[in-house]
């Protein structure tokens, strides 16, 4: 449930925790030229990478090629990345970094139309009929109403997974920034619900 979520304190499973450090053992072998190691890394984070640019850029078309910009620039970099923060937020910095230089580069040329905004991106890259889906296309809607730095630090802590720390060195902020961009989300998302949940109450 949506509501559920947004009320869970979040916290790091040990699960959570297991995998970005295998994510990071694996990165730093592929530092070292070991192709399976890369193979893993790849396949470990494309899709955070993917909906991470798809939250951040406003061009659903450009999602797939800014994920790929993404790890090229992160393969090419391997030999600078000593572990000191989990490769998940690394990866997410240079996802970052990647998607303003996009903006950057668009910026520099011509817009021939407008296009849609990141919200269709995140929707046509979720998977169909699966349980919680039509869930997931209501958080997206209520996500959208929130301002830009609040959704990315809730997108990043909440659905990304980061803990707080890490979602302020991908955010460029201090960790209680963060924090607090984070809990004023919430507080609004849950003033949305509690708006959208007022007709049924009265209809029924």
């Amino acid at each position: 449930m949506i509501t559920s979520a947004l009320l869970d304190t979040p916290t790091k499973t040990d699960k959570t925790v297991s995998t970005d450090e295998s994510i990071t053992a694996w990165a730093l072998a592929a530092r070292g030229g070991d192709a399976d190691a890369v193979e893993r890394f790849v396949r470990a984070l494309h899709r955070d990478v993917q909906r991470y640019v798809a939250h951040l850029c406003g061009d659903p078309q450009a999602v797939d090629d800014l994920a790929q910009d993404t790890f090229l620039r992160a393969l090419s970099s391997l030999h600078r990345f000593e572990g000191r923060s989990s490769a998940r937020a690394w990866l997410l910095s240079i996802a970052r970094r990647a998607v303003v230089d996009s903006y950057r580069y668009a910026a520099a040329r011509p817009r021939l139309s407008d296009v849609p905004d990141w919200q269709v991106a995140v929707e046509l890259s979720q998977p169909l009929h699966l349980p919680g889906f039509d869930d997931g296309v209501a958080l997206l809607d209520l996500l959208a109403a929130l301002p830009d730095e609040r959704r990315e630090a809730f997108i990043l802590t909440q659905l990304v997974g980061l803990p707080y720390a890490e979602a302020a060195e991908v955010s460029d902020c201090p960790i209680g920034t963060v924090r607090s961009r984070v809990a004023r989300a919430r507080e609004t998302l849950m003033d949305l619900l509690r708006e959208a949940d007022e007709p049924a109450v009265l209809a029924a």
